[in-house]
């Protein structure tokens, strides 16, 4: 029987909607509209978006995939026109509830939202009282759980023993955080905060949402502007899991590391490293950890995969990979570290 096709519509097309898949050093796909066009089962109808000169740049691309592509000024005018199967929204987060709230009483058949859901839970709530009203389902854009090496981390958890400590840190040039700038999101905590806390909920399976942290170590410059701290976790099985951001480094990094009783996983931007217990080398009667080397892709495919991951629950042959629900609960977790600020 020939595959079903499905019809996608994209809103907002800057960075992450589509500039990112012109990005040489980037594993690509690297934005909505490269992942949906390298998909053979998605066809890439339309696109809004409020800045004239980004459209037509983005016109001006897909024209040559797709001779009859459509465009608008607004969303609106978009759903007047048709609605598609899949509507992705990728606008500034301060546009999250606003536009996402349009696409959801348009009703298509899956709302893809760009991460993080909303400048706040409240709004992320709203979100979901939305979409659970129109009976929509909306997948968030966390793409590091459908990437290759991630993926393989979590398969290799069960052997690395009891985990003892997790210790996720990610550390950039950007404010870590600053109350003027909560109105339009500008700030790393939100922005890149969610991808670290949202991976360490799906790598361990656990959910800090309800949890109270313990906040150190933050630092913040002559305004005023936090650019340091570290939020302590713990739960009945894990003793210790950390988050830790920087908003002074000179170069941006994602790490997590994860420290079990008979092995290691370390994991970030551009490496994946395994460990297990080995008779030791060094040692007579002692045990080492000793790199595991795992047959992993050079393409980790996070965001095709995620692309894949929209096909297939389509499809009806799986669940969404990442949850409106969830995510949301990553941002109760970094309103509950904003709070010790």
């Amino acid at each position: 029987m020939e595959e079903k096709t499905y019809s996608a519509a994209i809103i907002g097309t800057g960075r992450i909607g589509f500039s990112l898949g012109l990005d040489e050093k980037r594993e690509q796909p690297a934005s909505h509209t490269m992942a949906i066009l390298e998909n053979k089962r998605i066809f890439l109808e339309s696109a809004a978006d409020t800045n004239a000169e980004n459209l037509e740049k983005w016109k001006n691309y897909v024209l040559s995939k797709n001779p009859s592509v459509k465009i608008y000024k607004t969303s609106l005018e978009l759903f007047s026109a048709h609605v598609p199967d899949i509507v992705v929204v990728s606008v500034n987060e301060d546009a999250h509830l606003e536009e996402c709230l349009c696409a959801i009483n348009a009703r298509p058949r899956l709302v893809i939202l760009e991460k993080p859901v909303a400048l706040n839970s409240l709004e992320a709530q709203k979100i979901e009282q939305a979409a659970k009203e129109k009976n929509v389902p909306v997948m968030v854009n966390h793409e590091r759980r459908f990437s290759a090496d991630y993926r393989a981390a979590k398969d290799f958890l069960s052997k690395i023993g009891e985990i003892q400590s997790v210790r996720a840190s990610l550390c950039s040039g950007l404010r870590v955080w600053a109350k003027e700038f909560e109105n339009d999101g500008a700030y790393s905590l939100l922005h890149d905060g969610t991808h670290l806390v949202d991976i360490v909920h799906f790598l361990l399976g656990v959910d800090l949402s309800k949890e109270t942290p313990v906040v150190t170590g933050i630092v913040r410059d002559e305004k005023g502007i936090v650019r340091n701290f570290s939020a302590h976790y713990q739960t009945e099985k894990i003793s210790e899991i950390q988050f830790s951001m920087s908003g002074r480094s000179r170069f941006f990094s994602f790490d997590v590391e994860i420290l079990g009783t008979i092995g290691k996983i370390c994991i970030g931007n551009g490496y994946a490293k395994f460990y297990e217990r080995k008779e030791s080398k060094l040692y007579t009667g002692f045990y080492s950890l000793e790199s595991v080397e795992l047959p992993l892709p050079k393409k980790t495919g996070y965001f095709s995969g995620m692309i894949q991951n929209a096909v297939d629950f389509l499809d009806g042959t799986s669940a969404l990979g990442s949850t409106l629900q969830d995510a949301t609960k990553d941002l109760l977790v970094l309103e509950a570290i904003k709070a010790h600020f």
